[in-house]
């Protein structure tokens, strides 16, 4: 079986949830089955397995849709994408196509680094459910990364093609001992509006002690204003932390924490539950698929629930308690297991596809 695994949504630079995952899924999946590479930046190939690899137009090009004119050269049995929208039009083989969430719909601001006529398109794209049926469709089968976001996809009849969860999960990491305990809460996502970024901020003027620690770029006016709603609170803006500052932090953290309104999963959940470091998150179904019992869970406009959740890790026993839960619930998840659930798969729908 011939495996094209699209690396195209891999950025070079600041990798964000789609990067994270492309790389975490493909490099497991390398180690189970062969498997070669559809790029569109030969930068890519920093990050990704040393195999081989095909240069291919990017994702973003006015040539998208006929993008499986090239693909069929490389005569593959299954081509595997990490998004949706990936052009199908005249392929003849086997293709999964993902989808990770349902967020735009609800939260229809597009993110901000895409070009003006791409946000117009996006919000157009978000205002109907028709597309998105009609991009699923054309594939084999469709993966989603949260149980959440499949029940969502079924409740909106999103696809008459089977639908399977291959996880998200806590990348690499050396293992280190934790570090001794701080008062750093640790926030890491974007700062777009149903990320709900200003509950966490109101919440510090409150918690002496403590300090915020906003990990990701952030705009000056976005800084402004996150100031402006903690007078006389600690935040600590590292601009874009990289993996290894960022684990740092979370290795003596006293929590990770979120208000978001929305989400297809959360990795940074994994990522801080794999380290023993407890979550203090906004209550909503897919944190509580992810963290479990681990997991304290506040409404996402409850500042002073904030404040009570942290100010509960104040004691050593409970700190200790909800870390081991979080150890615990974080193992649930893996590259190695999400790879084979979709190894599985491929060579499920390329058995179909053979079948008379």
């Amino acid at each position: 079986m011939r495996v094209l695994f699209d690396c195209r949504y891999v950025r070079p630079e600041r990798p964000d949830g789609i990067s994270r995952y492309s790389v975490g899924l493909v490099t497991a999946l390398a180690a189970l089955h062969p498997v070669e590479l559809l790029v569109s930046d030969r930068r890519q190939l920093a990050h990704l397995p040393d195999v081989p690899w095909h240069l291919v137009t990017g994702p973003t090009s006015a040539a998208e849709p006929l993008v499986a004119r090239q693909v069929r050269r490389l005569d593959p049995d299954v081509v595997f994408s990490p998004m949706q929208t990936m052009g199908s039009w005249g392929r003849d083989y086997a293709l999964v196509l993902t989808l990770h969430d349902l967020i735009y719909y609800r939260n229809r601001t597009p993110p901000p680094e895409f070009a003006a006529p791409i946000r117009l398109l996006w919000r157009l794209y978000h205002l109907a459910w028709w597309p998105q049926r009609v991009l699923l469709d054309r594939a084999d089968a469709v993966v989603t990364v949260s149980e959440t976001t499949a029940g969502l996809m079924a409740r909106h009849r999103l696809t008459r093609r089977p639908v399977t969860v291959v996880p998200n999960a806590p990348g690499p990491a050396p293992d280190l001992p934790r570090a001794p305990r701080t008062g750093a809460l640790v926030y890491m996502g974007s700062f777009m509006p149903y990320k709900n970024v200003a509950t966490l901020a109101a919440a510090m003027p409150s918690l002496p002690g403590h300090e915020l620690h906003l990990m990701s770029r952030i705009s000056p006016d976005e800084r402004a204003r996150l100031t402006a709603v903690a007078p006389g609170g600690w935040l600590v803006f590292h601009g874009g932390a990289g993996d290894e500052t960022y684990r740092d932090v979370l290795r003596g953290a006293t929590a990770l924490v979120t208000a978001s309104r929305d989400e297809g999963f959360g990795i940074p959940l994994v990522e801080a539950m794999a380290l023993g470091t407890p979550v203090v998150v906004s209550d909503i179904p897919v944190f509580r698929e992810v963290a479990g019992d681990a997991g304290a869970y506040v409404d996402p406009d409850d500042v002073g629930g904030f404040v009570r959740a942290v100010e509960e890790l104040a004691d050593p026993d409970v700190w200790e308690e909800r870390s081991a839960a979080a150890r615990k619930q974080a193992d649930r998840y893996s590259w190695d297991a999400s790879a084979r659930i979709l190894l599985a798969l491929l060579e499920r729908v390329v058995r179909d596809r053979r079948r008379p």
